[in-house]
């Protein structure tokens, strides 16, 4: 019988089955671990998500939001993310416009695509931490939207919030209506094509002076006399999530802001009894006052008022702010808008004019707050 025994392997060629097999386990783990797989499903109820404004969160796997400019915040890490949402769809074209930023990068607007919709980032993302913010565009009357979750690799928690809290009550001005021609211009599409509440005066003044923003605001709304067939006024929805049904109670607990802003007045025209106007404008500051002991609160010209509205507001805050502090709440505040803004649809303000608007208001609120 004879032995064999195996003649030992050199250096380089037990080197060279070492690197083979090495690339062998790793196109095998690739292959195995594609990069859609790494994605994970974090639920709407997440404590990690932050989500600032009216909300309806009875069901807390599909909390529902209807006011413009609701938002919702996240960190995750990774190079992708999907948001994963559900549109009312009241029929027709009726789909929500929603503002998405990344890492406080420029934002975009998109549009939902129906009832269901999963909404990706766009690709180029470094494989890091980012931010992520979603904000609600268009009107209450446009539907509602469910936020659902997540899908990313990791959700981590966010930064303390600041403590700088405002909230905005108006009518389409506020809303953010009518500004944005980059998709569809004036006149073309839906009327609703052209909203954007991100990029409105309010969460502009409130970003440009660190602030978080909410707006209870509703097209058309006036404080005795609303347009365009609605059947509310502003009095009625203070206390609303739902406000174009003034439906769905709001707990003022939730959000207790240092400055509130009132610009009212547009529709109900320069027609109405001065009487009447003051009157049902003292008794909503002193309903606000009720909900808001701390707050600041400034009164606003209409942005948009022409050369006939302008002066009869002017009238009508000047003695309504006087009455109050002579009585004693000296945190009750007007401001006049400078000049007319109303370039954009409808003879609303434009997107730059939005601009200059939280620009006045930005230096108006830091000479009461000190901010």
């Amino acid at each position: 019988m004879w032995l064999c025994r195996a003649k030992p392997l050199s250096l380089k060629m037990r080197n060279t089955i070492c690197l083979l097999l090495f690339t062998l386990l790793s196109t095998a783990f690739a292959t195995a671990s594609p990069k859609n797989n790494e994605l994970k499903f974090f639920k709407a109820d997440n404590p990690n998500i932050r989500y600032v404004g009216r909300i309806d969160f009875s069901d807390r796997q599909k909390p529902r939001m209807w006011a413009p400019g609701v938002y919702i915040q996240a960190r995750f890490r990774g190079s992708q993310c999907e948001i994963i949402l559900n549109d009312e769809e009241l029929g027709g074209n009726n789909l929500n416009y929603l503002e998405i930023v990344i890492d406080d990068n420029k934002p975009y607007r998109i549009q939902t695509t129906g009832k269901e919709n999963t909404i990706k980032v766009p690709d180029g993302l470094a494989d890091t931490v980012h931010t992520i913010l979603i904000c609600k565009d268009t009107e209450s009357n446009i539907g509602y939207i469910d936020f659902i979750g997540f899908r990313c690799a990791q959700l981590l928690s966010l930064p303390a919030p600041t403590k700088r809290k405002i909230e905005y009550f108006g009518d389409s001005i506020t809303s953010g209506t009518g500004m944005d021609m980059s998709g569809i211009q004036c006149d073309k599409g839906q009327w609703y094509d052209q909203h954007n509440a991100y990029m409105s005066y309010g969460p502009r003044t409130a970003r440009n002076l660190k602030a978080e923003w909410q707006l209870t605001s509703l097209a058309g709304i006036g404080l005795i006399h609303s347009c365009c067939d609605l059947k509310v006024v502003l009095p009625q929805i203070v206390d609303k999530v739902f406000l174009y049904a003034d439906s769905i109670n709001w707990n003022f607990k939730n959000y207790q802001p240092d400055v509130v802003t009132v610009c009212i007045g547009q529709n109900d025209g320069p027609q109405q009894d001065s009487t009447l106007f003051c009157g049902a404008y003292i008794k909503l500051l002193a309903a606000m006052r009720q909900h808001y002991p701390k707050a600041d609160i400034i009164c606003l010209t209409s942005p948009m008022a022409d050369g006939t509205l302008t002066p009869v507001l002017k009238r009508y805050l000047t003695a309504i702010t006087a009455y109050i502090n002579s009585h004693g709440d000296k945190k009750i505040y007007k401001y006049f808008f400078s000049k007319q803004y109303h370039n954009g649809c409808g003879g609303h303000p434009d997107m730059d004019e939005h601009k200059l608007i939280a620009d006045e208001l930005t230096t108006c609120i830091k000479q009461v707050k000190g901010w």
